[in-house]
Formats: structure tokens, C-alpha cells, sequence
């Protein structure tokens, strides 16, 4: 217990320290990305924000890991080191990506092999098998996009993590509880860069590496369990990214945009369209996530049925349902020509070089 709160606070602030110094990093070498400001308004201002910081966070997680392990004080395991490995390869294809953005092709094809290393481990036939490398891949993407508005994909992942953190407790695995709470741990010094306005960014290092590990723990945990129950857990503990995703999806195969275009279409922004701050947008995110992580919770644990797991999946469907009723590509207050000032790298969300864009920091809203 005591090691557990040292390390935990060791990658707490390891991982705040190392966001600063990667943020200033990133500034000097020009390795941010354009984020536009809020969407609808009159004009399209960007910011340059660096976009390292998950290089950070799974530095903290990974370092801290790996030092309890070679102390003896928490071995990983072989079940959790893979984990660790595959997830460090994930991080690694993300930052290739935020340095040099490449094929989404390419991105699936190395988090399948990733995600097939640790099913490998599960002792999963070939079709289940092959159901959860793709749920993984599918929960490692959610998260990815998740991470469009200041502060909202960190709360979301922090709540979540922590929900893990105590199901992998409950089921005696020790080490991935380790891993896990070092994780949230490391996610909450970033935040403190990361809350509104945003100094830094997960990039998709962080937010792929992010993704994967709870994608990965929450299948861990919740393996040995009869189906129902599980299949139950799954959707509970990634209900807000798995929304989001269907949110975005639904959306622009209704109006006929390109499924992997960016845009601000996720539920931060429909939710910032309707009044909310950037700040409360992550707070409202964070609690829906604390709720139904809660009921995957108690779903692990067998104090509630599988059915129970109706209650978030409707919610869901019902906040997507409202939420598609939120005009996002149309014309508002002058929009058409807002959406003309904002020059092709500001829409894509790609990265820049040189100096930053002029404007102040508002409201982030990437797609």
C-alpha cells in the first residue's frame, strides 16, 4: 500500500515535469499542431499548441513500471509486461504520427498486432480471439478521437482507469492494479497542463497509448467472467468514447462527409454549441464516465445482473440521439466563410512549422 501511493505520486510527478519540459521542447523545434477555437464563431482564430505530452505520460507510466519491477518491490508478470510492451509500441506508432502523420492503414495494421500479442495471452479461441483484437483496435481509435477538447479525454481516461485499477484488484492481478493506478497517476500531472486553456496536448501518442491500455486491461479483467457479464463490463467501462465514436460516424455518413475527415462534430463540441465552457465539457464527460465505469464495475464484481447494463447503453443511444439534432456543418452566424478563413492544416488538425498561428488561445475544438 505504501509503495502503491509512492509510486503513484512518483509518476504524478514525473509525468507533470516532463509534460513542461517536452512542452517547451516542442516550442522551440515547432512541433505543435493548429487547433481551431470554438466552433460557429465569427472568425476562425488557431492556436499553436504543442502536442507531446503523451510522450510523457507514457514515459511516467512505463519508467515507474519498470523501476518497481527491477526493485522487486512489484513485479510485472508476464501477462502485465506484455501489456506494458505492446502499448509501448502503440505510443511509439502514435508519436511517428504526430511527428510525420501517416496512412490509417498502417496505424490499424501495427495496433491489431499489438492487440493480437496480448489476446494471445488470454487463452481466447479464434474467433473470440479475433472479436477482441478488434474491439481493442476499435476502443484504442474511440479514445483517440476522444481527445478533442481541453481536459475531456484525461477526466474521461483518469475515471476510467481507476475503475480498472479496482476491478484488476478484485480479480488478484496485482501488477496490471499497479500499472493502472501509475497511469492514472501520470494522466493527472498532464492534466495540470492540459486543463482549460490548454498549454499541451495528449497528441495521439498519448491518446493511442491511453486507449490500448484500458481497452487491454478492462478484456484482462474481465476474461475469466461468463460471457453476458463481461460483454456487459466491456460496453460499461468504455460507454463515453464508444458514443463519441457513434456520434461522429452517424453524423458524417449523414451528410456525406468523409468518415475519417476531422471536423468539430465529436460530443465536446455539440455540448459547447449548446452553452456549456470548454472546463464544464470535461466535468459533464467526466461524471458520464464515473457512472457507467461504476456500473462495469459492479457488473465485474457480480453485484448486479448483466442486465444492468441497459442503463448506460441507453443512455447512450439517447444522448447520441439528441446530440445529432445539434446543427454542427451548416451555416451558423456566418460559418461558411469562418470555415474559408481556416486554412487547410487548421482543418485537418495537422501539424505546422514555424511561427504560431496569430489569435488568441480560445477554446479548443479538433477533430
Amino acid at each position: 500500500m505504501l509503495y502503491g501511493l509512492a509510486a503513484a505520486a512518483t509518476a504524478l510527478l514525473l509525468a507533470a515535469v516532463l509534460t513542461a519540459a517536452l512542452r517547451a521542447f516542442a516550442l522551440r523545434t515547432a512541433l505543435v499542431k493548429v487547433c481551431r477555437d470554438r466552433p460557429g464563431a465569427r472568425t476562425a482564430r488557431a492556436r499553436a499548441v504543442p502536442c507531446l505530452g503523451g510522450v510523457a505520460v507514457a514515459c511516467a507510466t512505463g519508467a515507474v513500471s519498470v523501476a518497481g519491477a527491477a526493485s522487486g518491490l512489484a513485479p510485472l508478470g508476464s501477462t502485465t509486461g506484455t501489456l506494458l510492451l505492446a502499448a509501448g509500441a502503440v505510443a511509439a506508432l502514435g508519436f511517428l504520427h504526430d511527428v510525420r502523420p501517416m496512412g490509417a492503414r498502417a496505424r490499424v495494421i501495427v495496433e491489431a498486432g499489438a492487440a493480437t500479442v496480448v489476446v494471445h495471452g488470454t487463452g481466447l479461441g479464434l474467433l473470440p480471439g479475433a472479436l477482441a483484437v478488434l474491439w481493442i483496435v476499435f476502443v484504442t481509435n474511440a479514445f483517440n478521437l476522444l481527445d478533442n477538447s481541453d481536459g475531456a479525454m484525461g477526466t474521461v481516461a483518469v475515471v476510467t482507469v481507476l475503475g480498472l485499477c479496482v476491478c484488476a484488484g478484485a480479480e488478484g492481478i496485482g501488477s496490471l492494479a499497479v500499472v493502472l493506478g501509475l497511469l492514472a497517476a501520470s494522466l493527472t500531472g498532464f492534466l495540470m497542463h492540459n486543463w482549460h486553456p490548454a498549454q499541451v496536448l495528449l497528441g495521439d501518442c498519448g491518446s493511442l497509448f491511453t486507449g490500448f491500455v484500458v481497452a487491454c486491461a478492462a478484456l484482462l479483467v474481465n476474461v475469466e467472467h461468463e460471457a453476458p457479464a463481461s460483454l456487459a463490463a466491456l460496453f460499461a467501462v468504455t460507454a463515453v468514447a464508444t458514443a463519441d465514436t457513434v456520434l461522429v460516424l452517424v453524423s458524417r455518413r449523414r451528410a456525406g462527409r468523409g468518415l475519417l475527415r476531422g471536423g468539430t462534430d465529436h460530443i465536446a463540441h455539440r455540448l459547447r454549441r449548446l452553452g456549456l465552457t470548454t472546463a464544464g465539457v470535461a466535468v459533464v464527460l467526466g461524471l458520464a464516465a464515473g457512472l457507467t465505469t461504476a456500473t462495469g464495475v459492479l457488473l465485474h464484481r457480480g453485484t448486479v445482473s448483466a442486465g444492468a447494463v441497459w442503463w448506460p447503453a441507453g443512455a447512450a443511444a439517447v444522448a447520441v440521439a439528441l446530440l445529432l439534432r445539434v446543427p454542427v456543418y451548416g451555416a451558423r452566424r456566418g460559418g461558411v466563410r469562418a470555415r474559408e478563413q481556416v486554412s487547410a492544416p487548421a482543418r485537418a488538425g495537422q501539424q505546422v512549422t514555424g511561427q504560431q498561428v496569430a489569435g488568441p488561445p480560445v477554446d479548443l475544438a479538433r477533430g
